[in-house]
């Protein structure tokens, strides 16, 4: 099956990418997170992308990363659509904070889902599938209202039993470990719950 990937970081890409891969998927990823902010981590988590995706077109890694295309060959290749939306991002949800997981969803999954349908791919899916700190029942409603809207499947797996192999393999491969889920507002809930 030929499966075009949101992927919302290098950590949560790891083990859905050697999944899938494994079980004889074709993968590309597709960067697409204008809710991350501030714009430093932004950054961070675009280029940790970016390295993994140097990294799998190389040969000798240390450590390894598994083969991530069928026949053992490496190679992952993601198409970057580099926005910074922070302005459409709080025009979005000030006032409506306690929803904006939604609209961060189908922002992107909806932006995959068109993309997933012009490149003839058989399916879409993302790696916010793998992380237990997403609203997995959620995604998979929007992924599936997607589906519906563009005519392109949505790919489910229930990926978070490979969240900690996922983080494993990215600090043995150096790649930036984020501390919150993308948005603002995680990041101001995270720095006020380590106080408490």
């Amino acid at each position: 099956m030929k499966l075009l990937m949101h992927i919302c970081c290098a950590n949560c890409a790891l083990y859905p990418v050697s999944k899938l891969t494994a079980d004889g998927h074709e993968i590309r990823g597709l960067w697409f997170n204008p809710n991350i902010h501030p714009y430093t981590e932004y950054q961070n988590r675009l280029e940790a992308v970016k390295r993994l995706e140097m990294l799998c077109d190389t040969e000798d890694t240390n450590p390894p990363i598994p083969p991530l295309e069928k026949g053992g060959k490496r190679g992952f290749k993601v198409e970057y659509i580099d926005e910074y939306g922070l302005k459409e991002f709080l025009r979005n949800v000030v006032g409506n904070e306690d929803n904006r997981c939604e609209y961060c969803y189908t922002t992107r999954l909806e932006e995959t889902a068109k993309r997933a349908k012009d490149m003839s791919a058989d399916a879409f899916t993302t790696s916010l599938l793998v992380s237990p700190y997403q609203k997995f029942d959620m995604i998979m409603d929007i992924g599936r209202m997607m589906q519906d809207r563009y005519s392109v499947e949505f790919y489910i797996e229930d990926f978070r039993k490979g969240f900690n192999e996922g983080r494993r393999m990215s600090r043995e491969l150096g790649l930036y470990q984020q501390k919150y889920c993308g948005c603002i507002y995680s990041e101001m809930e995270r720095y006020i719950s380590e106080k408490t």
